[in-house]
């Protein structure tokens, strides 16, 4: 058996981390455009959210 167990370098756990926080990054950006949109949309917003649930559904049925 190869015992690699640990063999992660500095370098490489410093790419992971910031890999993940560019991540949370454009999760929160993103987040906020949506949340902007779908506060212009106001009262349509749960017909919005269904459509789209619609949509996913479909795609995952092969559907679409």
């Amino acid at each position: 058996m190869f015992d690699n167990r640990g063999d992660l370098g500095v370098e490489t756990l410093l790419k992971v981390v910031l890999v993940l926080v560019a991540l949370l990054l454009v999760l929160e950006i993103l987040g906020l455009i949506v949340d902007g949109v779908m506060s212009l949309l106001g009262p349509l917003r749960p017909l919005v959210s269904l459509v789209i649930l619609a949509l996913i559904v479909l795609w995952l049925l092969d559907r679409l």
